[in-house]
């Protein structure tokens, strides 16, 4: 799969999110190592700090169903430019996949790919 086709799969999954808060939609879509991809969208609450992020909807999506090597992460947003993952979203990401690539795009459709390590240079491990 292209970068460009996971970025696509993320903007569809920006359509069901749920962000009447915010009206700030996110979509992920994460590449699977054996070509599966699990998509994620923002869901929102009114206590924001119960609010899920849509690159968790996607990994606990596809650690839900068993999957648990991931290779690339695709994040848009309605915001328009590059949206990059929260602190809490990258350490769940380092648990899984700690070398995972990071695809982003802004509204220009211009694509910015960063390693995991380069956004968050000293996970927390045990």
């Amino acid at each position: 799969m292209t970068e460009r086709e996971l970025l696509e799969l993320s903007i569809k999954a920006q359509e069901n999110s749920y962000s009447p808060y915010s009206q700030f939609r996110v979509g992920a879509a994460l590449l699977c190592a054996d070509g599966t991809v699990y998509t994620g969208c923002n869901i929102e609450n009114a206590t924001y700090g119960a609010t899920n992020c849509a690159e968790r909807t996607a990994v606990f999506k596809a650690v839900s169903e068993g999957k648990r090597d991931f290779t690339a992460i695709a994040i848009t947003s309605s915001g328009g430019d590059l949206t990059f993952p929260c602190g809490i979203c990258r350490q769940v990401l380092a648990e899984f996949a700690p070398e995972i690539k990071v695809i982003l795009t802004d509204k220009d459709g211009c694509i910015k790919i960063f390693k995991l390590d380069e956004l968050l240079p000293h996970t927390f491990k045990l």
